[in-house]
């Protein structure tokens, strides 16, 4: 039985190393929409397809579609990210979730912004800013500041103390992470606004993905 495109595609996506979050702020896609696609092996509209190519020219269109032929094309030139090349920086939106869990700064992604161009944080691989939204890093990060997130490849490396981007089972939340002493499974969050946000532990296993914070823009 020939394999579907979504299967084709998740095939890519495991080649190329990218999740779906990653696949959805390259090729500026709805939130969601590839991760319910693979789940349920559903159809990608073309719309979707052609975002999907463009922002990775090395896949070939023939085979993502058909199955014929290679799965790269052949003599093709590096992956460039579309959004940082042409558009800067992307911002992805966020806002917090009041009451929600342990009441901590939600990281929610929903459309991809215009990017930004910033000098400062050239060559330090950032790949995406988030605006934060709630008090629980106050007074380190404030309401509206835009933070320079670094996605990182090795899950098993954290530099302890350090502010961190963590895309969860639950949702994303910016913490200060520290080894947890009564579960090496675990990692222990940190709130810089400890008074009404105390720490918590969550599995290694409910990690998605990280990212680490480089850089902050902060307006007055």
């Amino acid at each position: 039985m020939s394999k579907s495109t979504t299967e084709r595609l998740s095939e890519y996506m495991a080649y190329r190393g990218i999740n779906n979050n990653a696949l959805t702020v390259a090729a500026e896609l709805s939130v969601g929409q590839i991760g319910k696609a693979i789940s349920n092996n559903s159809g990608i509209n073309s719309s979707s397809i052609e975002k999907i190519l463009y922002a990775y020219p090395e896949l070939n269109a023939e085979w993502l579609l058909t199955g014929n032929g290679n799965m790269i094309k052949e003599s093709s030139e590096p992956v460039n990210n579309r959004s940082e090349e042409k558009k800067g920086i992307p911002l992805i939106p966020i806002e917090a979730m009041a009451g929600y869990g342990q009441g901590d700064s939600q990281v929610m992604q929903y459309d991809i912004n215009s990017g930004y161009k910033i000098p400062e944080l050239e060559g330090k691989g950032v790949k995406y800013l988030i605006r934060v939204s709630g008090s629980s890093m106050y007074p380190k990060y404030s309401n509206g500041d835009l933070l320079a997130c670094k996605p990182l490849k090795d899950l098993a490396f954290f530099q302890w103390g350090k502010p961190y981007v963590l895309d969860t089972e639950q949702g994303a939340i910016v913490k200060r992470l520290f080894p947890c002493d009564e579960d090496i499974e675990c990692l222990e969050c940190h709130s810089d606004n400890k008074t009404h946000y105390p720490p918590f532990k969550i599995p290694k296993s409910s990690v998605r993905a990280v990212a680490i914070v480089v850089g902050v823009i902060r307006l007055e």
